[in-house]
Order: structure tokens, then sequence, then C-alpha cells
């Protein structure tokens, strides 16, 4: 009994000196708490990221001239300040998102994680603030914030103060700028004829049956599509405002209502995508929608890429003959993406050092000039001559104007609506399911919160 008793008592104090943080853990947790209270100069936090030696960077890695720039570009910036830069190519962002909440769950808490820096927006943001798993309110206190508009006031300032309708309370730092833009082959599809709303599609589809498709839902492409349909038909007249309401603010029932028209069109257009009405055929993916548009099997494409008729014929994946177009007219869906520290990384100061250089002019001209994405930062924040440098290194519109696009803006949808509409998307309109959508988005949410 007695030795049972003092076995007990030494599993309890093993048990509770693994529950101990390391020291290294204690310095992560003294660092974090320093520099979120402005007690460190940024020189402090460049020789303690000098000692750390390396950031773990982890990104989507399906572009070839951004890996590039990130090995030729980063990578040596980062050298020069004595960190080695891990790249970590992934095929989808949620697979870093998911290891930050596998490894917190498993008790790997401040300075024991594996990521110190994550690209991402909308949803993988989303999971990481609900957990209360991001580093803090960094973005202001890096040099390169001041590269940002950030007062409220400003309505400029709401793609650095919310991303997809969350508050980002300065957990991550605007990367690089978006906007979903469709693109016309030119050789196939006249001015003239070019559609400028839904409508407008329906009746040109009407007399080129097969020539569209959109990428089909999850992928993000064809949630961003779906949605700005929703916005063009929501039954108010008020676009994308009600879609900016978190899911608890609005409800299923008022999701169901201002959905309704938009995924019934949706449903009325699909005989007439590409291979309808028998065997339509949604592309699963970016690559699989830009190799039918290449190859004239659809006359028009859309997908983020404010730059992408540039970039794309320059290296084949466009067709020579496609220009940009407004569509759908005022709501062409803009947003950005960010770089985020989670809690637990276990280089702090070395990812504040990589986020801080991500923002930096240098970096951004760099980026517009050899990957094509746009700029994250915000060029009025900038003096007129290095306002003149970055946009010098922006590639050229063909068929439209920077102003123009400008002008057609709408915001993204709310983060925890996105899974919800995905879901009644392919329920409602890929499975023709005959439940009542407002049934269909309640259970929806009901699983996705389980």
């Amino acid at each position: 009994m007695r030795l049972a008793r003092i076995s007990s008592l030494l599993a309890g104090a093993a048990l509770a000196l693994l529950a101990l943080p390391t020291w290294a853990d204690e310095a992560d947790a003294q660092f974090r708490s320093q520099f979120l209270e402005g007690a460190l100069s940024w020189d402090q936090v460049l020789e303690i990221a000098r000692a750390e030696g390396q950031v773990q960077f982890y990104y989507w890695g399906g572009d070839d001239n951004l890996n590039v720039w990130v090995d030729s570009v980063v990578a040596p910036a980062m050298a020069q300040l004595g960190i080695t830069l891990r790249a970590n190519r992934l095929t989808a962002t949620k697979d870093a998102v998911d290891l930050v909440i596998a490894e917190a769950g498993a008790g790997r808490g401040i300075g024991d994680g594996s990521v110190d820096a994550i690209w991402l927006n909308g949803e993988n943001f989303l999971a990481l603030d609900r957990q209360q798993l991001l580093f803090g309110p960094f973005a202001q206190a890096v040099p390169n914030g001041a590269n940002f508009a950030w007062d409220e006031a400003d309505p400029r300032a709401q793609l650095n103060s919310r991303d997809f309708g969350t508050p980002t309370g300065g957990q991550e730092i605007p990367w690089s700028g978006e906007q979903y833009v469709c693109a016309a082959n030119r050789a196939l599809l006249p001015v003239a004829d070019t559609p400028s709303t839904f409508e407008e599609l329906r009746t040109y589809l009407q007399a080129h049956p097969g020539k569209f498709t959109y990428v089909k839902p999850p992928h993000y492409l064809g949630n961003t599509f779906v949605q700005q349909v929703l916005y063009a038909f929501n039954p108010d007249g008020t676009g994308a405002q009600p879609f900016q309401k978190s899911l608890d603010e609005l409800g299923t029932e008022e999701l169901a209502r201002l959905s309704q028209p938009g995924l019934d069109f949706l449903k009325d257009l699909e005989p007439l995508l590409l291979g309808g009405p028998d065997a339509v055929r949604y592309p699963e993916d970016a690559a699989a929608a830009q190799g039918l548009f290449r190859n004239g099997e659809i006359h028009l494409h859309c997908e983020f890429g404010l730059y992408a008729v540039a970039t794309r014929r320059d290296t084949g994946a466009y067709p020579e003959t496609a220009e940009e177009i407004i569509f759908p007219q005022g709501q062409m869906i803009k947003n950005k993406s960010y770089i985020a520290i989670p809690s637990n990384t276990p280089n702090p100061a070395a990812a504040l050092v990589l986020a801080d250089y991500m923002a930096s002019l240098e970096a951004q001209i760099s980026k517009l000039e050899l990957v094509g994405y746009p700029a994250g930062i915000d060029p009025w924040q900038l003096d007129p001559a290095d306002a003149e440098r970055l946009a010098a290194a922006a590639p050229p519109h063909f068929g439209v104007t920077q102003d123009e696009l400008d002008a057609n803006i709408a915001a993204d949808t709310n983060a925890s609506l996105v899974d919800v509409i995905e879901a009644s998307w392919l329920a409602y309109v890929e499975r023709k399911s005959t439940q009542p959508l407002a049934q269909i988005m309640a259970e929806a949410a009901a699983a996705l919160a389980r």
C-alpha cells in the first residue's frame, strides 16, 4: 500500500513537472509579453531573432513564380539578418492551421510549436482567432506597420482591420491584396457581347451554351463566384452589406432568405454551363479552369488575380487575346491576405522579423515585379516617390483601368458564413436537394458546429 502511494505521488510529481514550462518556454512567454507591451526596441528584437537563427514559414506553394521569389528574394533577405528561412510549401493553407490546432491540443504551448508564420486569410484566420492561438496584436508594433492605414474611421483601412468580416485586432499583417477578376478571350467574345451582370451572362449563354463555367465549391474560387451571385441577387438590394455579419448575428433563416434568389439563379444557370444540361462540368481548381480558357472551351474565366491577365499572357497560361472585364459590375470581391504568427511559435522574434520584411516597400515591389501579386501595403501611406515606385512595379492592365476596377469593389463574405454557403450550394445546386433552403442551412450550420 505504501509503495503504491509513493508510486502515485511520484507519478503525480512527474506529471506536474511535465506541465511546467521549460526555460525556453518561459523566455518565449517573457519575450511575447515584453514585445506586446512595447518594452523592447526593434534592435533588441533583431538580436533575439539572430539568436533564434531560423523561421518556419508555411504558405501555399502552388505558384512557381512565388516559390522562386521566396527562395531568391525572401531567403537571402532573411539571411542578411542572420535568420535561415525554412519554406514549408503547402497544397492547402488549412494544413498549417490544423497543425497549430493539433499541437496546441496536445499541450504544446508557447515556444513549443512547429509553425512560426503562415500566409492566410478568411476561415483560416478565424479558426486560429476563435481558439486564441495567435501571438497577439503585433501588426502596428513592427516598423513597417506604418505602411498601412489603421484608423477604422477611414473606409480604406477596412481591409487591414477586418479579414472576411472578422476583426483582425492587429494579429496579422497584410501581405498581399487581390480582386476577383474575370477575363474574356477577345478572339471568341467581342466587347459588344461582353456581359457585365449575371443576367447578361445568362443571355450570352443562351446564345452560346456551354461557353462558361466556374470552379466547383468548396474551392475558394468557386465559393467566391457564388458569393458574388448572392450579392447581386440580394432581395433587399443591399449587395454585400448583410453578408458582412457573422452567422451568429445573421442566423441561418435570414441567411437563407438573402441567399435564395442567388442560389435559384445558379440552379437555373447550370444547364447552360460547360457540359450541360446532362453532364455539367465544374473544374476542380484554377489550373483546370485556366486550361479550359486557354484552349477556347470557355469564353470567359473568373478567379482572383488583379494582374493575372498580364502575367498569364506572358507565360502562355492565358491566350494572348485575353483581356480583363468589369464583371459583375459593382460586385467584384476584393480582399487581402496576411502573415499571421501562432501563439506557440518556436521562434517568435524571427517570425516578427519575417512579417515585418514582408510588409516592407522593397519586398512588395519585388513581389509585384517577379510574381505579379498586388501590393498589400497602402500606397497613400507612403511618401510620393515611394508610391510612384510601387505603382511603376505593377504589371499592366488589358481592357480595363485600375480606376474602373477600384470603382467596382465589393467586400468579402464574413468567414463564418462561407462554409454554410458552400454546403448549401453543394446540397441545393449540385445535389438538387428539395429541402427548404433554410433547413439545409440550419443543418449545415449544426454539422459545422459539431
